[in-house]
């Protein structure tokens, strides 16, 4: 399911905290950034399209971020930790190795459908926001493969190298999916990847 929209300040006086007004604008800009990136891009978004999607002012959006490459930043995490989130969730129902990658995989790519500008941000645009964007991004990647180690529970080498193999196989598989906005395509990975990983512990590849 989508996040929530983030909430709204109240009009006219309040008695929120400082602290608590920058975190309901870090929220705000976050989705906008994030929706910009489904309809414009990261080249052709501006800081002044995000402040209209937010409804949030150019001073409060620079008392929360130094610059739009800042904001992006920002919601490249939020969608980092959404999609880590929905894995968890789902990984914790119990039964064997592979049915919690089967659940864990359907909420991931049901995370990247019903979130397009998340998934854009994330898949697509942040090779378009520069080096520090593809770095974090390889950060990510590399704590996902740590995440479905965990959720297979092999320790050894050549196992945790082939969980690297199969999320990166992944990302290259959803990428052109996101890209083109066809959700239904990015559903669609899961049932040969699925197959596939069902092969490669039959095989003894993911082996403990």
């Amino acid at each position: 399911m989508p996040e929530p929209a983030p909430r709204r300040l109240p009009r006219g006086r309040h008695a929120l905290s400082r602290s608590e007004v920058e975190r309901v604008h870090r929220d705000r800009l976050c989705a906008a950034m994030a929706a910009a990136m489904a309809e414009k891009g990261y080249v052709g978004t501006s800081v002044e399209d995000v402040l209209k999607r937010a409804r949030v002012s150019r001073q409060s959006f620079y008392g929360v971020f130094s610059s739009k490459l800042d904001c992006f930043m920002a919601a490249f995490d939020k969608a980092s930790e959404l999609l880590r989130r929905r894995l968890a969730d789902a990984a914790g129902g119990g039964g064997d190795p592979m049915a919690r990658f089967e659940r864990a995989f359907g909420a991931y790519l049901e995370a990247l459908a019903s979130e397009p500008g998340y998934a854009r941000l994330f898949l697509v645009e942040v090779y378009a926001a520069g080096p520090a964007a593809v770095r974090r991004r390889s950060e990510i990647q590399h704590g996902l493969a740590e995440d479905l180690a965990g959720l297979m529970g092999v320790t050894g080498e050549a196992s945790r190298f082939a969980c690297e193999i199969v999320t990166s196989a992944v990302g290259a598989m959803v990428t052109p999916a996101v890209a083109a906005g066809d959700m239904d395509a990015v559903r669609a990975v899961g049932p040969p990847v699925v197959e596939h990983v069902r092969l490669l512990l039959r095989s003894g590849v993911l082996d403990a």
